[in-house]
């Protein structure tokens, strides 16, 4: 088989190998080209360098280019794969600080929450432009797999206005799979069979069987409370499963900040977060880690480029969904997932439009998706306060409408919890013009933004967040990797 995949976000070094060579552990997959391409030029080397010390180490014919000019990198490619991060770490960091300033603490913020619903409205411009790109440049018919957060709000984007065959990719599924498994004895994750639903990063096993056998609400909630580990880092989810009946995919942090009753007072979140990692809840967690991780990268680029040079063993193929797709839709081996596309009834009591995450088969007809499914009611009314703030963001995006903007915000679950409507408003117009840069669509409403903060009486704080850390040094990070290898 020989066809192109574009790559946008290529600079995005470890996901970006990490799908090059899940998609080589295809043994058809030999001949086909990869075209990389990022905003930045510095990551663009390091990436290919190493894809290429891949390719000659395993002696493949593969061929790799790299370009700044994305339209290029989009001609004739079948398939298109977003890893992109629109204003990079700088961004990233005001939609940590900048809330924090109104008392809205964040784990991640790359979602909903007032974080990633600014992360929205920087990406939806840019996916429109691939898209733009897509339908002019690439192979008849190309499908743009879209890893990039927030994944249902750049998803529905694509799909609704960008008109391309689109579909999101999460590994959340996997992960909480994993971890029920675990806690329930199993050998292999393969022993567990589950329905699980929902949208993005608020999905939930409705259906669990290990080995045949029907797992209820109390054996799971013993298992995970007698497991030495989850039992501390995942309180909150454990808690949630306890009410509503059901396990949710998402991480202790992360569901934390979709819901309006965890994070709403310092004290509270310090007693249902765990420090052990970023991910069980840490405020800015994400950002440092992600700051930390491109700090390593830099300065340990040569052992990067060392381990490329090892063989690719297929057993150690990723459970990300990328490959497998590609696999079935190219060689007819049917591949069952978990995909984010247009609801159109699959989900019976989530909107006909809303981005859902939901159990599917692909196989070269394409991604077929299993109907019919109805979820919990508190799970569907949890989902429905976070599609709505999403269908509202999209909107706003869209129009470059910052009055519609603060009303997405205003209605999202953590901010409601914790702000009023004046903190609201003065804290969209601060985001806005902080991250000018990327928001084309609102520089028109910039000026009057600026106009209103010279004028604003609504009080602010400067507040670090009720769990913060500060960003490691590559020494203090050598030392815990050097600690962590001894120890193990």
């Amino acid at each position: 088989m020989s066809f192109k995949i574009a790559i946008i976000g290529a600079g995005s070094v470890g996901f970006t190998k990490k799908l090059f060579t899940d998609i080589l552990c295809v043994p058809e997959f030999k001949d086909i080209e990869f075209a990389l391409t990022d905003v930045s030029e510095h990551n663009l080397g390091m990436i290919k360098a190493i894809l290429d010390r891949i390719v000659e180490a395993n002696n493949l014919p593969t061929k790799v280019t790299a370009t700044t000019n994305r339209r290029k990198a989009l001609e004739g490619a079948r398939y298109v794969i977003s890893c992109v991060r629109v204003g990079g770490l700088e961004a990233y960091a005001d939609d940590i600080r900048i809330p924090l300033k109104y008392g809205i603490d964040q784990c991640v913020g790359d979602t909903i929450c007032a974080g990633g619903i600014l992360y929205g409205q920087r990406n939806i411009p840019v996916i429109l432009d691939f898209c733009k790109d897509i339908s002019e440049v690439a192979e008849t018919g190309a499908k743009f797999l879209n890893y990039a957060n927030p994944m249902a709000m750049n998803t529905w984007a694509a799909i609704e206005y960008g008109k391309v065959d689109t579909v999101g990719l999460c590994h959340g599924v996997q992960h909480g799979a994993e971890q029920i498994a675990e806690v329930l004895g199993a050998k292999s994750p393969k022993e567990l069979d589950y329905v699980c639903s929902g949208i993005n990063h608020q999905t939930w096993f409705i259906e669990l069987r290990l080995n045949g056998r029907t797992i209820g609400k109390d054996e799971l909630i013993a298992a995970f409370e007698a497991h030495p580990v989850y039992s501390k880092q995942e309180k909150l989810r454990i808690d949630v499963l306890k009410r509503f009946g059901v396990y949710s995919t998402e991480s202790n942090g992360h569901l934390s900040e979709y819901l309006p009753w965890y994070r709403k007072r310092p004290d509270e979140i310090t007693r249902w977060i765990d420090m052990s990692d970023w991910i069980h809840g840490e405020t800015g967690g994400y950002l440092r880690y992600s700051t930390e991780t491109r700090n390593w990268f830099e300065t340990e680029y040569p052992q990067f480029l060392e381990a490329a040079s090892k063989p690719i063993d297929p057993a150690r193929r990723s459970n990300e969904h990328a490959s497998h797709i590609l696999e079935a839709l190219e060689t007819n081996r049917v591949y069952r997932g978990h995909f984010n596309v247009k609801n159109n009834g699959v989900i019976a009591n989530l909107p006909q439009d809303a981005i859902i995450e939901s159990p599917g088969f692909v196989d070269r007809f394409g991604i077929n998706m299993a109907a019919g499914i109805t979820l919990p009611e508190a799970c569907a009314a949890t989902c429905m306060a976070s599609i709505n703030v999403q269908r509202m963001s999209v909107h706003a995006a869209i129009a470059g409408d910052i009055d519609l903007l603060k009303l997405a915000v205003l209605h999202d679950p953590l901010v409601g919890a914790v702000s009023t409507p004046e903190e609201v408003w003065q804290m969209v117009d601060e985001m806005v013009v902080a991250q000018a840069a990327w928001l084309p669509q609102y520089a028109d409403a910039v000026p009057a933004a600026k106009e209103r903060l010279s004028k604003s009486k609504v009080k602010t704080r400067e507040w670090a967040g009720a769990a913060r850390r500060s960003v490691r040094s590559i020494e203090e990070l050598r030392a815990e990797k050097a600690a962590l290898k001894q120890a193990g």
